[in-house]
Formats: structure tokens, C-alpha cells, sequence
């Protein structure tokens, strides 16, 4: 694993920071078994679910299976071996760990993070990554509007519950305000022409304001798409895996009564090309 960094913030002490908002939920904080080296598989039919089955995952991980279903969700973006991935806002790396197994060897993911994500998932970052156990992953440690990516290198780009933190805002705690269209306008401009993005979030409300994504870190579907598409991207498809009519959209995504299995909208936009 190759560790760069955009600010001077080393990753040992953004690990040792502490958080002030709480956005991740505590048993996202596990150690991370040993990995063997990633190989390439010849049966894309069959990539996602030997992802989400690899033996060296952790117990902690797998739990989270069931509700985050990533093999559905990773098929439905049409990630496949060999792409080079961007995960925006990795958080502690579940997904960056999954999609490693999807690309192989022939390809590469590149899990960003920023000092305030470091401070909340400090020991589970640092187990993922430790040792090399993820070869094809790079952690690229960039804070809000520092993001700076080379031009045309991605086949894919995924944003797992973190568009809504475009409209989160703490300064005092190490998260000033976004630019959005600057930010997508960098991300357009890092994928290659046909590659895709791909975005999951919490759902709020229809008809309601941005702010709910700084509130109760949920977001309108159609601010969503309506602000990728401004930024040049093409809307592809919605899938359902992650809906549920069950749930309140007025409340917090921490409340809980919902915590861990909020509605959540999945879609799959392109780079025209």
C-alpha cells in the first residue's frame, strides 16, 4: 500500500485524533485479519460474491453484509477486474477492501480519506491497511477542497454514503464547508470518458433543503442527481436493494430506531464518452 499525502497531516497522528461528530457507527471500529496477496478472477459472473465471501474479510465486515449488500451493489455499478477505482471518502475501507478483490492484481483502488474520517475510524484503518495486506489499494489522504487527482485515470468512482456530507459543516472540528461543483468538477475530470460514478445515501425527504444532508445526514434523491448531472455526467439506472419503506426520513440516520437500516437510494451515473 503506497500512502500519500495532500496536507500535512501524517497519517499517524490523523489516526490519533479524536472525533467530534459522530458519523460512524461504533462497531465499525474492528481489527482487520491478515490478507493474502489479491488475484485476479477470470469469471466476472462470479467476482462479487468471491468479494464478498473472500476469507480473509473480517467478522465485523460480514456482519454488515446483510444490510449493505455489497455484492448487488457493486454489480449494479458494473465494477469489474482490472478497473482503477476511486472510493471518495472511504471512511475505515469496507468498500475499498471489496472492490480490491473485484479488480485483482490488474488493477487498483485508490481509498481517500481526509484527517477528520482518520480520527473516527482511527484502529480500524490502520488493521486494514497494515502490512500490505491490500497491495492494490493506495490511501490517498486529501482534506475537503485539497482533492487534486490526475486527469483521466479512473474507470470507476464511488461515493457510499457521503454525498450528503458535501452539505456538512464543522470547521472547529476539521470539516469546512465543500465546494460541490468544484468537487465533482475534479472527480469528472480524474474518470476516463464512459466511467462511472457511482452513489448510495441515506434518503430524506422529498422537497427537502441541502442542509438536511449537515442535519440528519440524509439527502433528496433529486438534489443529488440533479447536481451530477449539472457537473456533465449521464443518469444510467436506480436499483431498489437498499430501499425501506420502513423508515422515517425525518429522523437523524443515528437515531436508533433506524440506525444501520435507513433508506437508501442507489444510482449509477456516467462520463459520456
Amino acid at each position: 500500500m503506497k500512502i500519500e499525502y495532500k496536507s500535512i497531516v501524517g497519517l499517524t497522528a490523523a489516526l490519533l485524533l479524536v472525533a467530534a461528530c459522530e458519523r460512524k457507527p461504533a462497531n465499525d471500529q474492528a481489527a482487520v485479519p491478515d490478507a493474502p496477496s489479491t488475484t485476479t478472477v477470470s469469471a466476472p459472473e462470479s467476482v462479487y460474491a468471491m468479494a464478498q465471501n473472500h476469507p480473509a474479510r473480517s467478522e465485523a465486515d460480514r456482519e454488515r453484509d446483510a444490510l449493505r449488500k455489497p455484492a448487488e451493489v457493486m454489480q449494479f455499478f458494473g465494477v469489474e477486474p482490472g478497473m482503477n477505482v476511486l472510493d471518495v471518502h472511504s471512511g475505515g475501507g469496507y468498500y475499498s477492501e471489496l472492490l480490491s478483490y473485484v479488480v485483482g492484481a490488474e488493477g487498483s483502488v485508490t481509498a481517500h480519506t481526509n484527517a477528520a474520517y482518520l480520527g473516527f475510524t482511527g484502529d480500524e484503518t490502520a488493521a486494514r491497511y497494515a502490512a500490505g495486506r491490500l497491495p492494490n489499494v493506495e490511501v490517498l489522504v486529501a482534506e475537503n477542497n485539497e482533492l487534486s487527482l490526475p486527469e483521466g485515470k479512473f474507470d470507476a468512482v464511488m461515493m457510499i454514503l457521503t454525498y450528503h456530507d458535501i452539505y456538512y459543516v464543522n470547521p472547529d472540528d476539521g470539516w469546512p464547508k465543500i465546494d460541490g461543483p468544484a468537487m465533482l468538477a475534479e472527480l469528472y475530470a480524474a474518470m476516463k470518458p464512459g466511467a462511472i460514478l457511482g452513489i448510495v445515501d441515506h434518503v430524506a425527504e422529498s422537497g427537502s433543503p441541502v442542509e438536511t444532508g449537515g442535519t440528519l445526514h440524509r439527502i433528496d434523491p433529486a438534489i443529488m442527481r440533479a447536481e451530477i448531472e449539472a457537473a456533465g455526467f449521464k443518469f444510467e439506472a436506480e436499483a431498489q436493494m437498499l430501499r425501506n419503506a420502513e423508515d422515517d426520513h425525518l429522523k437523524s440516520v443515528f437515531d436508533p430506531a433506524i440506525r444501520g437500516r435507513t433508506d437508501q437510494v442507489v444510482m449509477r451515473f456516467r462520463k459520456p464518452g
